[in-house]
């Protein structure tokens, strides 16, 4: 019998909200990652599924063990299990997530290092992307570059997206920041910004079609009723 929970079920789903696909820059509960959600007393077990059974590991353990942390750090929750199924290394992922070994422990020999470096590669990869996406629509409306670079964040709306980038990336995310910035958190210049622009809009325009793509083939592989 399934006791009385002591763990807030909504609270639960925001902190999987939260945790999102590093290459496609989406939450795992947007994109169907999500296969199971079960809250037992202060028990939480979660099943995750990718779109095929040779996803990247390294991009995999990033999305269990970040689920894994976030249900952890709530309120009145005493364990925490989560499953990657159907994946060619979910035994060796599951197990390193469980233990806290880090993915070096778990792929001892075959990684290169643990995963920070390549966390902040697509954090960057994401921030320069949805710039683009809000410059792209300012310029729409007539703004030259000049004016773009003179802009800060509380200028434009709807730059939560953005904020949560810089908040990770440890670049500014006050109100007074400048909306746009560079890889390295310096305020772009009308005369880098062209150039800057066209680089993220490709960046941008990958992470959309591969976010497409897998979940196309989550759909094929797991075809919902």
């Amino acid at each position: 019998m399934t006791a009385p929970s002591t763990v807030d079920v909504n609270a639960v789903e925001r902190a999987l909200g939260q945790v999102v696909d590093p290459e496609l820059d989406r939450p795992i509960t947007e994109l169907g990652f999500v296969a199971r959600c079960e809250v037992d007393a202060d028990r939480v077990e979660v099943d995750l599924r990718l779109p095929t059974y040779f996803c990247a590991p390294n991009f995999a353990y990033l999305m269990v063990s970040d689920a894994h942390d976030a249900l952890t750090a709530l309120r009145g929750v005493g364990s925490v299990v989560v499953r990657l199924l159907d994946h060619f290394a979910s035994e060796e992922i599951n197990a390193g997530v469980a233990a806290g070994e880090g993915f070096d422990a778990a792929f001892p020999g075959l990684s290169a290092g643990e995963l920070d470096d390549l966390r902040a590669v697509f954090l960057r990869k994401a921030h320069a992307a949805e710039q683009e996406r809000l410059a792209a629509a300012l310029l729409k409306t007539g703004r030259t570059h000049g004016e773009l670079t003179a802009l800060t964040l509380d200028d434009v709306p709807d730059t939560a997206a953005l904020r949560r980038h810089r908040r990770r990336l440890g670049f500014r995310h006050d109100g007074a920041a400048p909306l746009l910035l560079d890889d390295t958190g310096e305020p772009l210049t009308p005369e880098d910004l062209p150039a800057r622009l066209r680089i993220a809009r490709t960046t941008r325009y990958s992470i959309e079609a591969n976010a497409s793509w897998c979940q196309g083939l989550l759909t094929t592989r797991y075809p919902e009723p």
